[in-house]
């Protein structure tokens, strides 16, 4: 309803203009700062002109802002701008190197690489007292139906929606950081193309809520985009049940109890999640078998996946 929802403005390319303002350069700290960023204007339709405070240069001239404002009442401005490919320097990398990606709980990531796994940070965890004070102020506050909230349920709630966003910021950069290290670490990446969705009706749901698995692979696949890296999604289905060496695959489904995978052809024992990591590789073809159909290290007779 209009009562609830956020307030959204959407500006197409005739709708908005940028208006430069160039400034001199002044002194701050005894260094010389550039205040052009600073004083690019955004000006709307109907005369309205306002001045943002820029968190990062415009790579390209935007086709279309949204000017919205979210819970805690500030008001933010959305560009549609044009990235280019940024290529990374060959110097100083290994190149060819490959690594399979599987999303879970415990991890949010397990890759066949453990310097880049990714732990689960846990920030709605550490902000969780903070909440529920929050919580009890609004629940003693909350005003009765009819009459208008008051000033201290109103900054309840205001201190509440900023913890939410710090939580969400904090999985945001964690996720970002993740990302940027890997694919500035390797060329080709074999991504499991999990649905996270699907824990929301488990007994996970809360867990996998605050590891923000779709953060982490949205986060992934731009940063593969932006740099021109080949990103594979691999189908889930089978990959804890198949190996990674022989691809053979176990008569029953491994239960979530059983944290090691043990190949009762090859016989490879290894964890669990990191066998699946490893699968994801092979999936991908970054791994691919001979002529024969039979990878090196594959027991004779038995055939790849």
């Amino acid at each position: 309803s209009r009562h609830h929802s956020v307030v959204s403005l959407n500006y197409t390319k005739s709708g908005f203009s940028l208006i430069e303002q160039d400034k001199p350069e002044h002194q701050i700290n005894n260094k010389q700062v550039s205040q052009r960023e600073s004083f690019l204007r955004l000006q709307l339709a109907g005369g309205i002109v306002v001045s943002p405070v820029w968190s990062r240069p415009l790579p390209s001239t935007p086709s279309s802002v949204r000017i919205y404002q979210d819970k805690v009442g500030d008001w933010w401005a959305s560009f549609v701008v044009t990235v280019k490919h940024e290529p990374l320097p060959k110097n100083g990398r290994a190149i060819g190197r490959v690594i399979g990606i599987d999303w879970g709980v415990n991890e949010i990531a397990t890759t066949t690489d453990d310097d880049y796994d990714f732990p689960h940070p846990q920030h709605a965890k550490s902000a969780q007292v903070r909440l529920s004070r929050y919580q009890r102020q609004m629940a003693r506050r909350r005003p009765k139906r009819g009459q208008l909230a008051s000033n201290g349920y109103k900054q309840a709630k205001k201190d509440a929606a900023k913890t939410y966003r710090k939580v969400a910021r904090q999985r945001q950069d964690d996720s970002r950081k993740w990302a940027k290290s890997v694919v500035m670490n390797h060329d080709q990446i074999a991504m499991e193309d999990f649905k996270p969705k699907f824990l929301a009706k488990t007994t996970m749901a809360k867990k996998a809520a605050d590891a923000a698995i779709g953060s982490a692979k949205s986060g992934l696949a731009f940063m593969a985009k932006k740099h021109g890296l080949n990103l594979q999604p691999v189908d889930p289905r089978w990959t804890t049940m198949d190996c990674s060496k022989c691809s053979a695959r176990t008569k029953h489904c491994l239960p979530m109890s059983q944290r090691t995978y043990f190949c009762g052809v090859c016989g490879l024992v290894s964890s669990r999640d990191t066998n699946s990591a490893a699968v994801m590789v092979v999936r991908a073809g970054f791994n691919p078998a001979g002529v024969d159909g039979i990878r090196p290290g594959c027991p004779l007779g038995t055939q790849a996946a």
